[in-house]
């Protein structure tokens, strides 16, 4: 058996080496590094698989979080909405643009933002909503969008886990998770569904004034050649890593049908013990698997991950402690208890290898070792 990685690049590589290496090698011999054909390409290429007027790429997905607030014009001490289970990233860019992060507990089925608990947060200061996708599953985003209508609020999807999902609204319609609010800002680092080789990331939308605009903020505030009429930073896909995700793009649904598999494989490997809750689903959205995610009742958490290391399987944690009580955000007053279920959560959850490369040998050890570990509890 091959070693087990928790994310397996190398072998998905060795898939498409000549697709890569060929378009890696076009770049270098256009040397148009920088704005050059690739980006303008993938960005209308990934507009057009998301079905959204505007793909507007940039150096990473922090950066896109904090472009869609920068053009929103919000003032200090305005308020967002969003959740504590989350990449710091969420909260981050709320902080550094000096506004104020409001934070709402999450769903114990699907681990995102608990719809039914937004409306409470709302103040006066509220300006926006950013619900987060979590693992590769959407917020309930049909409620969202009708609060945030109700008080007229921007709704900004953070989608670095779930580029590929589908939202199936009541009517049976569907849409591309991050096209559904008034902008979607993703991730390509590598080890998403959509990797690149280094950052890189994407802001999307429908609103063709947000789109202007997002584009000139990107590239500092500019308007025409060093003209400014923006304040902007510089924020810009490379043009190598632009021509790696049009090659990956063609693969992206198969890359999620894989995952999907997989994600089967595991639920019925482990259905059968009552010491390891499967991930959810939902009938309002698909499940694209960026990670494979457990929670864990009756086990040791670190003795978990310490006998599965010793077995040669790697495991994480996503994520060991909500936002609200990093010492970096202590000044916004939370406190242990305030959301009691990211805080359950974060203590029991533990991820698996997941990714387009595993193999039923390997999730059959993998599942094997889980539930011998617990059958001596």
């Amino acid at each position: 058996m091959e070693t087990i990685r928790m994310v397996d690049l190398t072998g998905q590589y060795e898939k498409i080496r000549n697709e890569i290496n060929a378009a890696i090698q076009g770049v270098i011999d256009s040397s148009a590094f920088i704005k050059g054909p690739e980006v303008k390409a993938f960005e209308q290429e990934f507009a057009e698989y998301l079905n959204v007027k505007h793909a507007i790429s940039c150096g990473n997905g922090t950066d896109a979080l904090q472009l869609a607030l920068m053009v929103l014009d919000l003032e200090p001490g305005d308020e967002v909405i969003t959740t504590p289970f989350s990449f710091i990233a969420s909260i981050e860019v709320i902080r550094l643009l000096r506004l104020v992060p409001v934070l709402v507990d999450i769903r114990p089925d699907t681990f995102n933002i608990d719809d039914n608990l937004i409306e409470k947060a709302i103040s006066r200061k509220t300006k926006a909503i950013m619900p987060v996708h979590l693992f590769g599953q959407c917020a309930r985003m049909e409620n969202i969008m009708k609060i945030a209508k109700k008080h007229n609020l921007v709704v900004i999807e953070d989608n670095a886990q779930s580029v590929g999902t589908d939202y199936i609204f009541n009517d049976g319609s569907m849409k591309k998770s991050g096209t559904i609010g008034h902008m979607g800002c993703t991730s390509f680092f590598p080890s998403k569904t959509l990797g690149a080789y280094g950052d890189a990331g994407a802001v999307y939308t429908d609103d063709d004034e947000l789109a202007e605009k997002l584009w000139s903020v990107a590239n500092h505030g500019m308007e025409k050649k060093y003209y400014y009429d923006n304040i902007g930073i510089n924020s810009r896909l490379d043009s190598i890593q632009a021509a790696i995700l049009r090659v990956k793009l063609k693969y992206l649904d198969e890359y999620i049908d894989a995952r999907i598999q997989a994600a089967s494989r595991y639920d019925r490997l482990l259905e059968s013990s009552p010491h390891y809750k499967t991930p959810e689903r939902v009938d309002y959205s698909s499940h694209s698997f960026h990670q494979y995610t457990l929670e864990l009742f009756g086990i040791d958490r670190e003795e978990l991950r310490s006998y599965l290391k010793e077995k040669g399987i790697p495991s994480m944690v996503y994520y060991p402690l909500p936002l609200h009580l990093q010492n970096a955000y202590r000044d916004l007053n939370y406190k242990r208890g305030d959301f009691k279920v990211s805080e359950q959560l974060s203590n029991s959850v533990l991820s698996l290898p997941m990714h387009t490369e595993l193999t039923n040998e390997q999730q059959e050890y993998i599942t094997s070792q889980l539930i011998e570990f617990a059958g001596k509890k």
